[in-house]
């Protein structure tokens, strides 16, 4: 039997703290893809010193465009699924090897669902999500997708939805799903992709594009 073919596909911006030890910690489970979203720190080296595979951005994106490079690579080299993991070593890697269980198993989609959220524009996000899908958490940013789900839409992301338009996609054409309960370490430092004004204001954007396009 062919081997299951897991890539973790991390987003970094100036992550060079934490970024080299999420890796180590996660690769064990599969092959770490990082997407260095024009660093201005050590954090391409570092990623680079842990065995990563390194996807580099010449100018600053975002949180789902170096999402989608990260798909875009692990596409190419042929994996069977990608699970998403921040890079600033909040979520818990303990959890990976559950997602990967669900996958194997024939769940095209898997959805973390942390304690709370960190922010009141998620708490909005998460009750429109509830009723709509009954979708628990969906700015959790550690899911896991099977990549036959991801060739279906043909991309991960087309108009900056934090990380939850393909997940949206496979809920409403009815895929397969599970939901899975996840611990939440203090991360160090503040966020680096959004500040927490403008994280707010993004989440808004994200969900009225969504509202209006289901």
């Amino acid at each position: 039997m062919a081997r299951f073919k897991v890539a973790i596909v991390i987003p970094a911006y100036n992550e060079e703290d934490t970024i080299g030890d999420v890796s180590k910690s996660v690769k064990k489970y599969g092959d770490v893809i990082v997407v260095n979203d024009a660093s201005c720190d050590s954090t391409r080296m570092m990623a680079l010193q842990s065995g990563s595979i390194v996807i580099n951005h010449a100018r600053n994106k975002g949180y789902d465009e170096a999402l989608n490079s990260g798909f875009i690579e692990a596409n190419k080299r042929g994996y069977d699924a990608v699970i998403t993991f921040d890079a600033d070593g909040q979520h818990s890697y303990e959890a990976i090897g559950e997602y990967i269980t669900h996958l194997k198993n024939g769940k095209d989609l898997v959805l973390g669902v942390r304690p709370s959220p960190a922010r009141v524009a998620e708490w909005i996000f998460m009750l429109y999500t509830r009723v709509k899908f009954n979708w628990k958490d969906p700015l959790c940013g550690m899911k896991g997708y099977s990549m036959h789900l991801y060739r279906k839409q043909g991309y991960f992301d087309s108009y900056g939805s934090i990380g939850t338009e393909l997940s949206v996609f496979a809920l409403t054409n009815k895929y397969s799903y599970a939901q899975l309960n996840i611990d939440i370490n203090k991360r160090k430092g503040s966020p680096r992709f959004y500040s927490k004004l403008t994280s707010n204001w993004h989440i808004t954007r994200s969900l009225i594009k969504l509202f209006l396009r289901v």
